[in-house]
């Protein structure tokens, strides 16, 4: 039942580092993204085009996209809340450009300072400036799965949305657990209801690990036939602006658990676990990730080097 292959977003790099209080230089962010390239990752939001004001992590969002060593097949994504957001991530040459917006009207009011449907309406500027430049949309769709403002989000509400989306012109939508909120139920029912209103939409699942159950909603959306996941490097992460959104899935636990379950990604797990090891000593601090601190299953350990029982 479970896709064959998986593509894995590396997001760390966009929504780890805003949640960081402490500027981190431009330098090692562009280190953390060619170390994540060189472990195989593909597709990177490496950064976000908003208001310096707003996330002043993000000022230098410019400069880290010129440092990045491109390969072929790298995909570089870029987030803007909108069409001047748009403008900036196409002339610093990003591949794909993600349009955000929320599910629920308080936080796209708190995320982006105006209602849901404003933030919509703005989409066909956006794809229209996107196409002239050769440039592919995404649409992310944060709170997709509850709001802490508001409590659950429908279904149905959230497909309504998907439609309006669709009909700017983007047919791939991130689907946001942007505080932690979603369950295997809730995750098989939204995921199944947007397969059966909007089925010619590609879907991606964006899941923080909150409340511990982050890598069991992604085996829920294996089981609905979801190829696309976005997680973390580390397990950094949270939005700024929703209450109690902790980190992100972890990038090597989830991919240490698709390899488990005999599903492919391209990525190189060893390498994957020395980034994150390295990003912990940029923020100064122990990172959530498990992988990176116990290994794959397999790391076998020296018994004559190992602490004994005694007594």
């Amino acid at each position: 039942m479970y896709p064959s292959k998986v593509e894995v977003t590396e997001v760390g790099t966009r929504d780890g580092f805003q949640y960081e209080k402490t500027f981190i230089p431009t330098i090692q962010k562009i280190q953390v993204i060619n170390e994540l390239v060189a472990a195989g990752i593909r597709r990177i939001e490496a950064t976000s085009f908003v208001s310096p004001r707003a996330v002043p992590q993000m000022a230098d969002a410019a400069e880290v996209m010129a440092g990045i060593e491109r390969v072929p097949g790298l995909k570089i994504a870029c987030l803007i809340p909108n069409h001047q957001g748009a403008a900036r991530a196409i002339a610093a040459g990003a591949d794909e450009i993600v349009a955000i917006c929320s599910a629920s009207q308080s936080h796209n009011q708190a995320n982006l300072n105006r209602s849901t449907e404003k933030s919509i309406e703005g989409f066909g500027v956006i794809v229209e400036a996107a196409t002239k430049a050769n440039v592919t949309v995404h649409s992310a769709l944060a709170v997709a799965f509850g709001c802490p403002f508001e409590g659950d989000v429908s279904p149905e509400h959230v497909s309504d949305l998907v439609g309006h989306i669709y009909r700017a012109g983007i047919k791939n939508v991130t689907l946001g657990d942007t505080t932690g909120m979603a369950t295997p139920q809730i995750v098989e029912k939204v995921v199944k209801t947007l397969q059966d209103t909007h089925p010619d939409v590609s879907y991606a699942l964006h899941f923080h690990n909150t409340r511990a159950i982050g890598l069991v909603n992604v085996m829920a959306g294996l089981a609905c036939g979801i190829s696309k996941y976005e997680s973390s490097i580390g397990g950094l992460g949270g939005c700024p602006f929703a209450p109690g959104a902790s980190g992100n899935i972890c990038t090597e636990d989830l991919v240490y658990l698709l390899a488990e379950s005999t599903i492919e990604t391209g990525i190189d797990l060893s390498r994957l676990i020395e980034c994150s090891k390295h990003l912990q000593q940029i923020v100064g601090r122990e990172l959530p990730g498990q992988v990176m601190k116990a290994g794959p299953r397999l790391k076998l350990h020296d018994f004559e080097a190992s602490n004994r029982a005694t007594g």
